[in-house]
């Protein structure tokens, strides 16, 4: 089994481009031809992108199918306007111009790719009940509600949620989201108060719960239940 990212090749254009694209470190497979399997009688992998030809944009309803939001690239053979918006109404997620050369075509494989790489690094959003917080962005929302949170809040929520019904001392929190810097004694209540009033702040239930003389939790206690 290659380890080089696989691509699958669709129509004239593309197909004709396969001995520069190997030479440039990607495996191909002709689908027309292969179908489900590669040439070499195997399955298809799980490949990063699929360049089909200017006359193959019909196969792409059958690639999404199979392969979900795999990246594709279509073919203008002459660029405009016109052919580009042509290319993104068909479902394409980008266009290459075969008139051009691979050149063009292996630049925007090396961007998709890269864009796949960041998206795979990307943190999932962490979530409890009605509550979402996108590590990635920092934005937090609540029942589908954004919350603007300061720097502080939004570190006191993501020390939170991400273990629910966890009890939290006072020290704990002073911990891990002031690192023990010198505050007033009365910092953590100041600021679960002001994350819950953002919380609430159109009517919803609360979550962010005291637990009497042990400190606060996003969640009923679990350690308790």
């Amino acid at each position: 089994m290659t380890n080089e990212p696989l691509l699958l090749l669709a129509g004239t254009s593309a197909v004709a481009l396969a001995p520069r694209l190997s030479a440039s470190g990607y495996a191909t497979v002709d689908w027309l031809c292969a179908g489900v399997t590669s040439s070499d009688g195997s399955e298809v992998g799980d490949p990063v992108a699929a360049v089909l030809a200017a006359d193959q944009a019909d196969l792409i309803g059958e690639l999404r199918q199979r392969f979900g939001g795999m990246t594709i690239l279509l073919d203008l053979e002459q660029d405009s306007v016109e052919a580009r918006a042509g290319s993104l109404r068909s479902g394409a997620d980008d266009f290459w111009v075969s008139g051009v050369g691979a050149s063009d075509l292996l630049m925007r494989l090396r961007l998709h790719r890269t864009i796949q790489a960041r998206a795979a690094r990307r943190p999932l959003p962490l979530q409890f009940k009605d509550l979402s917080v996108d590590q990635a962005t920092r934005q937090v929302r609540r029942a589908g509600r954004e919350l603007g949170l300061t720097a502080r809040e939004y570190a006191l929520l993501l020390v939170m949620i991400k273990r629910p019904g966890h009890v939290f001392s006072r020290e704990q929190l002073m911990r891990e989201v002031w690192n023990d810097e010198s505050a007033s004694s009365n910092v953590v209540e100041v600021y679960v108060r002001y994350l819950r009033q953002k919380l609430e702040g159109q009517g919803q239930p609360r979550i962010l719960l005291t637990v009497r003389g042990r400190g606060y939790s996003l969640g009923p206690d679990i350690e308790q239940s």
